[in-house]
């Protein structure tokens, strides 16, 4: 049974998909113009542990899982006239990026990956919709969802009338009916993307795109909706909104999760406009390994706040060690029950990787780490990546001087790798060396 903290509900309700053989779950994902900092990978790979404990619950082929690419944006557009590119240029260039990083940390591609502009038709169509219900107006060549229409706005975040618009940094604009009204729709200037509609040439708002591309890809109502805390208004009550209104108050999605903040060493949250972030890209080549940058990332409870720090990178480096050399090159075997019950109680990865850490059959152990994406190499990859000629030449001389009986020679060259970070291992079968 898996019980997952529903953000709309305030609490935990036991998961029950309205069809146990077609699980849907839909992701907010990037928007591509720039690298993804390491607290945009938190989400991405939250909701792929979750989609593993689903696959795992309900079966491999049960769940549909979606996340969408935003690739119109002013952001796009302006990064695009900077370079003097088409807009698809900056687009194609860090959706291709994102994946990369998203990978290295062992991300599984979702199922489905819809892009904005591929699915304008379906956002003109809904904009149509609740224009012609009454949930919607056109004003200079704009069109705005009209907030008071729809009775439950707010339902969401629980925030009060001023607060909402407060929180929303909402435009003041004279075609506006309420203070509160979201663009569905916006005119494009001659030189800056855009598609026909009924309204003018022009682009769609920011929200409108999950909606539409979720009553495509995955139906009206939804299992689960995620994405990071920030999301949670204006973005998902919109979401809710204008879904709700264009299906005859039919619920966008059964349950809905939000991932906490992830914030520097004793500073603000991690934002790209406080330019407090460091990179997924910037990690790795620092020389960390995205599995190490994974199970920092699942060291707290995906709803709590997560604090990045040098400390946190040593202390997952040493607990996968651990792991590793506990692992050794097993295959196969069951996940253990305490690791995938502490998962079912709302992805609590602490308890989960609490009880990893004490399992002591390699087979089990790889399996139950699989649940949540770790131990995926062999150990002899994890401790020596892809080889060193050099360090096994000096093995082999060390070997050969211990052999001589040339102990100086052999400590010379034994205390040579340690500095470079490279420990040896004396066994029966000989020595091994593993990256520290």
């Amino acid at each position: 049974m898996i019980r997952l903290h529903d953000t709309m509900a305030r609490e935990k309700r036991v998961f029950e998909p309205a069809d146990r053989g077609r699980v849907t779950m839909y992701v907010c994902g990037p928007t591509v113009y720039n690298r993804a900092h390491i607290g945009n990978a938190r989400p991405a790979v939250v909701f792929d542990v979750l989609a593993r404990l689903l696959r795992h619950t309900y079966g491999a082929n049960a769940l549909v899982y979606a996340r969408n690419v935003t690739d119109v944006d002013d952001k796009i557009i302006a990064a695009a006239a900077a370079e003097g590119v088409d807009p698809e240029v900056i687009t194609q260039r860090y959706e291709d990026f994102y994946l990369a990083d998203m990978g290295a940390l062992g991300v599984a591609p979702p199922d489905i990956a819809p892009r904005a502009t591929g699915n304008i038709a379906e956002m003109i169509a809904m904009i149509a919709r609740l224009i012609e219900t009454g949930h919607a107006y056109e004003g200079d060549g704009h069109v705005l969802f009209h907030v008071p229409s729809d009775p439950g706005y707010g339902a969401l975040g629980r925030r009060d009338r001023d607060a909402m618009i407060a929180g929303a940094r909402v435009e003041v604009a004279s075609y506006k009916r309420d203070p509160a009204d979201f663009v569905l729709w916006k005119p494009s200037e001659p030189d800056v993307i855009g598609w026909g509609s009924p309204w003018g040439r022009g682009r769609p708002g920011w929200h409108i795109e999950c909606s539409a591309m979720i009553e495509r890809h995955l139906g009206e109502t939804i299992d689960i909706h995620g994405g990071g805390l920030d999301l949670i208004f204006p973005h998902h009550e919109n979401e809710i909104a204008q879904s709700r209104c264009a299906h005859g108050g039919a619920p966008l999605a059964r349950y809905w999760l939000h991932n906490g903040f992830l914030a520097m060493a004793g500073g603000d949250k991690m934002s790209k406009s406080l330019g407090n972030v460091v990179t997924v890209a910037e990690l790795l080549k620092q020389g960390h390994k995205g599995e190490t940058l994974r199970l920092a990332l699942l060291s707290a409870h995906y709803r709590q706040p997560l604090e990045w720090s040098d400390a946190l990178l040593a202390q997952s480096k040493a607990t996968l060690d651990r792991l590793y050399r506990t692992a050794g090159d097993a295959d196969g075997g069951t996940a253990d029950a305490g690791v995938s019950d502490a998962l079912a109680d709302d992805l609590n990865t602490p308890l989960a990787l609490s009880r990893l850490a004490a399992i002591d059959a390699p087979d089990v152990l790889r399996a139950s780490a699989a649940l949540l994406g770790l131990l995926g190499d062999s150990a002899d990859a994890w401790f020596r990546g892809e080889g060193d000629a050099r360090i096994d030449g000096l093995v082999a001389a060390r070997t050969e001087a211990k052999k001589a009986r040339d102990f100086a020679e052999a400590d010379r060259i034994r205390d040579e790798l340690a500095a470079e970070g490279v420990l040896l291992e004396d066994g029966p079968q000989g020595t091994t060396w593993r990256r520290a």
